[in-house]
């Protein structure tokens, strides 16, 4: 686990909270915008940040964050631009954890070793790749964790059954349990079922739990603060982000109602 990331679940739990960790899209609607949104985002508590990397063919991502990459790549978003805005948000603020977070296709096309590189010198903690399960992941792996990046592992609930072992196996960083058998933005699933899950993958890991798809509100999150290190939430944020014109003070505003709901 990156040093970064491993103070800031720390700190949460000094602190009898979840982590809250908000998703938005790199270049919707620019560079310039996603900076500007980045800055609020620490601003209103957020403790770790993940950073969407856009793509044309996502297969997890509901209509607000697909249209939202699709805005983000005919904006002219690259895989470049997107490290070049993450070694912007590390310069000025070099200790909050940053996870990229997006599909593999990019990072092939980028090269593995010359991603991990630039990464990491950009200031990277971590990356989630949707598309690559486990048993597909021993090419890139190893690249990353030479740079000290955090492979972060997606357990669905499918998985809970007969695969934890192997999703958990390499794990890096946290792992994000998606609480919903669906996209991202979805209807959320009962607190009940999400306890349980979180239990049964307690007891293959030692890595923090983190949870997310379907969290729209503070009451979501407060429901889950509980049960799980910490709390995901990207749709909403990026629904509003988009509705209001990048109005940062509403937007600041609503994070932290949702960081007050990581309190347990």
């Amino acid at each position: 686990m990156s040093k970064r990331t491993e103070a800031a679940f720390a700190r949460c739990q000094a602190e009898n909270r979840a982590a809250f960790i908000p998703f938005v899209m790199a270049g919707d609607p620019s560079a310039a915008a996603t900076l500007a949104t980045l800055n609020i985002l620490v601003e209103s508590g957020a403790d770790i940040i993940e950073l969407g990397i856009p793509f044309s063919d996502p297969m997890a991502d509901g209509p607000i964050i697909q249209t939202a990459g699709l805005r983000a790549l005919e904006a002219g978003m690259t895989l470049h631009g997107v490290l070049a805005i993450a070694e912007q948000f590390r310069a000025a603020h070099p200790d909050v954890p940053l996870v990229l977070m997006g599909y593999l296709n990019p990072v092939y096309v980028y090269g593995y070793e010359t991603f991990a590189r630039d990464a990491a010198e950009a200031g990277v903690d971590g990356i989630i790749i949707v598309d690559v399960p486990p048993e597909e992941a021993q090419e890139i792996e190893p690249v990353l964790s030479a740079k000290q990046i955090d492979f972060v592992r997606l357990i669905a609930p499918t998985s809970i059954a007969d695969r934890l072992p192997l999703l958990a196996k390499n794990a890096g960083g946290y792992l994000y349990y998606i609480s919903i058998a669906g996209i991202t933005g979805a209807a959320s699933a009962p607190a009940q079922q999400i306890a349980e899950n979180v239990a049964a993958i307690r007891a293959h890991t030692k890595l923090p739990i983190c949870v997310g798809f379907g969290v729209k509100t503070a009451a979501d999150v407060k429901s889950l603060a509980p049960l799980a290190d910490g709390v995901v939430v990207g749709s909403a944020i990026v629904k509003m982000l988009h509705d209001t014109q990048q109005d940062l003070a509403k937007v600041g505003a609503f994070v932290c109602e949702l960081v007050a709901g990581c309190r347990r």
